[in-house]
């Protein structure tokens, strides 16, 4: 496992402030946010479709605390990107937004280093105010949005109306306490990795911040290599995963068989109380990847030679499946869900920091075997 401590210079052209939100391209964008209110304990937040003059696509917005997902579907059967997009990597997520300063800057910067434009800067306004919006290609058929919203009063964005029905059953399911996208990962064919990650470096002035390569992070039957980059003042991390070769087929090839290519994995939420928001989360019917408890009698005899202590009941973490990665500094818990959808493809990581900004290392050996038995179950270890 590397750190790096080299930011590089300041940008010179704007700054990255955070992850705006996040959007899904899906099928049915209605059924899929109720999921994640649901489930995930999102709550309906805004709306974008025909009852509000827009005529090509349907949006669904949800939120939790600083987490907004958003959900298109194509209206008419005539909406080809759209419907090439669904057939080749199913439902999944399409673009990452970050909230910018100069975003008019940013995306000029960029494109003069060589990145691809989606869209030039665009404005759109509404009784709130003024958005000024770009978008540029990254790994796969990804984009980022860059959002600026400078003086705008509105709870979202331009155009979104109220939700126009709220699920009665949501205010009686246990809040989930998830209260920000920690990381957010994106899977590479073998041997994409490094030039996605010098993408960020190159065109977006982020830079390294962490990684690890095969022969950390392996199992008897696979491997994979990641590296973390992140921007100057570090609130925007974006892991790039690729599969290593192994004995048999990784989770990461298992991604990109089954998602068509590269594309996001998961999206990691974070919280400050892991063992309240997973316990309410299963109550709600998430379904979690399982541990053996051979981890946790492994992890209770390495911890005795630890520096950290760490303060939740270890009892606790086991009957939830919770995994615990730790140094001399401090720990993080995580539990990874099951794919949310019918493809191996997207899932959803919760995690919990105390004084700890790695991304699980010491846990992954544990994860790949927790995933490889789920992909045996589906054919495809």
């Amino acid at each position: 496992m590397t750190t790096y401590t080299d930011k590089g210079p300041r940008p010179e052209v704007g700054k990255f402030i955070a992850f705006h939100h996040i959007s899904f391209w899906v099928g049915n964008a209605k059924q899929a946010s109720q999921w994640y209110c649901v489930r995930f304990g999102f709550h309906p937040f805004g709306y974008k479709g025909l009852e509000t003059k827009s005529r090509q696509v349907v949006s669904h917005a949800i939120q939790q605390d600083d987490i907004i997902f958003v959900f298109h579907s194509p209206l008419e059967p005539n909406n080809d990107e759209m419907g090439r997009h669904l057939v080749v990597h199913g439902d999944g997520v399409k673009d990452v937004a970050f909230s910018v300063e100069n975003c008019r800057g940013i995306y000029k910067r960029a494109i003069e280093k060589g990145a691809k434009s989606v869209r030039e800067p665009w404005e759109e306004s509404d009784e709130n105010g003024t958005v000024i919006f770009a978008t540029i290609q990254t790994y796969g058929d990804t984009t980022h949005t860059f959002i600026e919203l400078t003086n705008y009063k509105g709870t979202f964005l331009p155009n979104y109306k109220e939700p126009r029905h709220v699920d009665p059953i949501l205010p009686s399911l246990k809040e989930c306490g998830l209260h920000f996208i920690d990381h957010v990962v994106g899977n590479q064919p073998d041997d994409q990795m490094t030039s996605a990650a010098e993408w960020y470096v190159n065109n977006l002035q982020f830079h390294r911040f962490w990684s690890v390569d095969d022969s950390q992070i392996h199992t008897e039957y696979s491997a994979l290599r990641s590296i973390v980059v992140t921007n100057f003042d570090e609130t925007i991390k974006m892991p790039i995963n690729e599969p290593a070769n192994g004995r048999k087929k990784s989770q990461i090839q298992e991604f990109v068989d089954y998602y068509g290519g590269a594309g996001v994995q998961h999206i990691a939420l974070n919280t400050s109380n892991i063992i309240k928001s997973i316990a309410a989360l299963r109550s709600r019917g998430v379904e979690f990847l399982t541990i053996p408890d051979s981890y946790y009698v492994a992890l209770r005899e390495k911890l005795k030679k630890s520096k950290v202590k760490v303060d939740e009941s270890l009892d606790v973490l086991q009957e939830l499946h919770i995994l615990v990665d730790y140094d001399d500094e401090g720990y993080l818990l995580q539990i990874f869900s099951k794919p949310a959808q019918d493809r191996p493809t997207l899932f959803i990581e919760i995690i919990q920091r105390k004084n700890h900004q790695g991304f699980g290392a010491g846990n992954f050996k544990a994860l790949f075997e927790a995933i490889e038995a789920e992909q045996d179950l589906r054919g495809n270890l």
